[in-house]
């Protein structure tokens, strides 16, 4: 390389105008609206007097003054000037192509940037090639190169670090941080990723350089769901909107990648928020790698939210973007969403098989995708059995559990030479890329066509344990909950050979192993159906499963368990909406008593000659958890009591523990913007000799709820769909949500919420309703009784009014909540947990 190639003039012997032009550039990073102003007037000047290298620095920062305010098309127009700038020094010239890489790359052409970096890398300086380096490997990235890229920046980095300090040369070792903490994220390297991006953050600080530190900050929440931490997620989340907004393109980016990670997590709802929010802004400022990402996914979101017809639609479209970026790593992931859609819209063909494979083949030969591609055999080899062809599903099913086989066949100390000399690393690592819950998925079906039920049955329960396990990492029960949705079609399976089976023993056993997987702790140990029946009494609990569309109860009386089949779970689901809308309303009585009639038709008829008049446990599954069970004529008057599984009904039936001498210590408070809810209050506190009104403030109700045996809150309440965490009762300084119950030592054994949808859950998976019912039983409630529709103030007041009388009359709060409910016509509360128990 010739040394004149990397001749510069020092920095005191520049033209004037190429200083300001420099200056200007330098402003560029940390007030782009100023700096693209400044570079305006010195371009101006220096087309005036000819000089060539100020037009060609002007022109860059005024490029990347607009790349920072987000405008990638009018950034890449000033770099393609400045590079076409007659008479500019070879250097300036390679400059604004150092420049041009990660704008290239941002707009969609990541390989063509690498071509761009390769003419740039000649005919520049040692520190400038580190420069290029950290562009280079955001380029590699989104290739999918991610080895290259982590090579690229650790080259980088070692040079930047012992630069002269300018903010030029911080803001490169802050972007090599930067981009080697995402990749790092993108391989799974949590830890590393982390401390890069805290090395970023720190330096991006020191340096005066916002933009920097935001783009770090913004990365926070994507790190946080990946190490489990959704509170924190959403915190950081809420911290890096405020700080990016006016920078749309970049806040835009942030939430696809945020969108990425809770889709990772199975929050497909939160997901699909986050994506309605970035893509449109990431197609108006041309930001063509975010959106072909951003569209992958929300494809994705599509097909796991049930509408595979636009999931196919948004893949094809992804698919030809990134085919347009010569992105040819991520073509596959798009293929396999249009196969999976397909596998959902049409019938399965031994070509549509085939062509499952190739994908699964496709995916498994990249370094990135591997565990979903064993997702994906699993499906072929599923699709396989549908079409009758065993010998394509048992060649998949060896594939992804040649390994397990291999290690049970092949006792310790015994293993032949050849594998015994295979590095433990390594086979480590083929082993990981089968995820857990996969491979016992494919063993029990292995054994399932060898006609070894026992043995499925053994590979389902080994792999739900081992789900079971790792989801104890998790303290967030959102977080847990969805986490141990990782199993759940291997549960299912379990439960198919059950119902294949047709024992209600069985059906009732596998049912309750799905519901503890994550379920909270006093839940999670498995219980025996003999002890739920001495428990019952003259009472019955009903469980009901679903087995893909069809739903089932077993029913548990003292005197026999029964399977019984219903019908389908869609129908059901729509007789539900039907029932809350005429409930809501408030209008025709008719409306509501044809809705709940025909749900009872549905869920209960068909169990009529089990359950006769006896006390109820209901154990709901799906939309069942929405069900105002009390609004139904057969279950009017009479004791229903709502659980997430048997064994979190015994667990909260012994948590009350016998009826004590004196009676119970009652706290109540009032919410703000209720007429009543004084009223309310007041005669629950006449109704209990030791009674006490505490103030609707959220730190006193939460002092009472650690120290009480019933706290009755009148307010209002508000649910929310996507995060049932945040769901909360409204008081005078802000909510009580439920979040703010997990650090709660104990709780009320009874608490009364008088609040409309108070008592609404979302359950992700079977056996942990997430909101504030499944919160405070969680944290040690037994009982807690909450609305499930609106309801009018006069009328909560009315009710509560009576329950509370019947409570102190000696009536166990399930039977007084029928009564009350009877008593005044309101049906829209629910009795949660265990209530069956009086308090005096």
């Amino acid at each position: 390389m010739s040394a004149s190639r990397h001749e510069q003039a020092p920095s005191g012997d520049l033209p004037p105008l190429v200083t300001a032009a420099e200056a200007a550039m330098t402003r560029s990073l940390v007030d782009p609206d100023h700096a693209l102003r400044a570079a305006r007037v010195v371009l101006a000047a220096a087309r005036r007097t000819g000089c060539a290298e100020a037009v060609a620095v002007a022109l860059r920062a005024m490029a990347l003054a607009s790349r920072e305010l987000g405008d990638l098309a009018a950034a890449e127009q000033h770099l393609r000037a400045a590079i076409g700038t007659r008479g500019a020094p070879p250097h300036r010239i390679a400059q604004a192509r150092l420049s041009l890489v990660t704008v290239r790359t941002e707009r969609g052409h990541p390989l063509q940037a690498l071509r761009m970096a390769a003419l740039a890398w000649a005919y520049l300086p040692p520190l400038d090639r580190a420069k290029l380096d950290t562009q280079r490997a955001v380029a590699l990235g989104h290739l999918g190169r991610h080895e290259e890229a982590i090579a690229a920046c650790d080259r980088a980095l070692r040079a930047l670090v012992d630069a002269p300090g300018t903010i030029d040369d911080r803001r490169f070792l802050a972007g090599g941080l930067l981009n080697r903490g995402l990749i790092h994220s993108y391989r799974g390297d949590w830890d590393a990723a982390l401390r890069d991006l805290s090395a970023c953050l720190r330096i991006a600080h020191q340096a005066g350089l916002a933009h920097l530190a935001r783009l770090s900050a913004a990365n926070l929440p994507f790190l946080a769901v990946r190490r489990g931490d959704l509170a924190a997620a959403f915190k950081h989340y809420r911290e890096a909107e405020d700080t990016l907004l006016g920078f749309p393109e970049r806040l835009a980016t942030m939430r696809a990648d945020f969108a990425g990670a809770l889709l990772a997590a199975h929050l497909p709802g939160e997901a699909r928020a986050m994506l309605s929010l970035a893509v449109p802004d990431l197609e108006a400022s041309d930001a063509h790698v975010a959106l072909a990402e951003a569209r992958l996914k929300l494809a994705q979101v599509e097909l796991l939210t049930g509408d595979p017809h636009r999931a196919r639609q948004v893949a094809e479209q992804a698919a030809r973007e990134l085919a347009g970026q010569e992105r040819t790593s991520w073509l596959p992931l798009a293929a396999e969403v249009v196969l999976r859609a397909r596998l959902a819209l049409e019938p399965v063909t031994p070509e549509l098989v085939a062509e499952l494979i190739a994908c699964a083949d496709e995916q498994e030969a990249g370094l990135t995708h591997r565990t979903g591609a064993a997702a994906l055999r699993l499906a072929a080899a599923e699709a396989a059995l549908t079409v009758g062809d065993q010998a394509t599903a048992r060649a998949q099913l060896d594939r992804l559990t040649r390994d397990a086989v291999r290690e049970r066949r092949t006792p310790a100390g015994t293993r032949p030479a050849s594998l015994a000399s295979e590095p433990r690393a390594r086979r480590s690592a083929q082993a990981e890329q089968v995820p857990v819950q996969v491979r016992q998925h494919a063993l029990a079906l292995r054994a399932a066509l060898r006609e070894d039920v026992a043995g499925a049955f053994r590979a389902v329960r080994d792999g739900l344990a081992e789900v079971s396990g790792r989801v104890e990492a998790f303290e967030d029960p959102s977080l847990r909950a969805h986490a141990a949705r990782a199993g759940e079609r291997l549960a299912a399976y379990g439960l198919e050979l059950a119902v294949r089976d047709g024992s209600a023993e069985e059906v009732f056993e596998w049912a309750e192993r799905w519901r503890a997987v994550a379920a909270p702790a006093h839940a999670r140990a498995l219980t025996d159906p003999g002890l739920v029946r001495a428990e019952l009494g003259d009472g019955a609990l009903v469980e009901y499963v679903a087995d893909r569309d069809a739903l089932l109860a077993v029913v548990v009386t003292a005197e026999r368990l029964a399977l019984r089949r219903l019908g389908g779970v869609h129908q059901v689901k729509e007789a539900i909406v039907r029932l809350r809308y005429a409930l809501r309303r408030h209008g025709c009585p008719g409306d509501v008593e044809a809705a709940a009639t025909e749900l009872e038709r549905l869920v209960l008829l068909p169990l009529a000659a089990e359950l006769g008049d006896r006390p109820l446990v209901v154990v709901p599954v799906g939309a069942l958890h929405t069900l105002p069970w009390a609004a139904l004529p057969c279950l009017r008057e009479r004791p229903v009591n709502v659980a997430s599984g048997a064994t979190a009904w015994l667990r909260a039936r012994w948590s009350r523990g016998p009826c004590p001498d004196a009676p119970p210590l009652v706290s109540a408070a009032a919410g703000p913007a209720l007429a009543h809810a004084q009223g309310e209050v007041a005669h629950v506190l006449g109704c209990h000799p030791r009674a006490r009104q505490v103030p609707g403030r959220v730190a006193p109700v939460l002092e009472a709820l650690g120290t009480a045996d019933v706290v009755h809150l009148a307010a209002h309440g508000m649910f929310h769909a996507r995060s049932p965490l945040v769901s909360g009762i409204t008081l005078e300084d802000g909510s009580l949500m439920a979040y703010d119950l997990l650090d709660l030592t104990r709780s009320a054994g009874l608490v009364v919420l008088s609040a409309c949808n108070s008592g609404m859950s979302r359950t992700p998976m079977e056996g942990t309703p997430l909101g504030l019912p499944g919160t405070f039983l969680a944290k040690g409630a037994s009982c807690v009784i909450a609305g499930m529709v609106p309801v009018g103030d006069e009328t909560a007041r009315a009710m509560m009014s009576a329950f509370h009388e019947l409570l102190a009359a000696g009536q166990p709060p399930d039977a007084a909540l029928a009564c009350a409910a009877a008593k005044t016509g309101e049906y829209g509360f629910t009795c949660f947990g265990a209530g069956d128990q009086p308090l005096y």
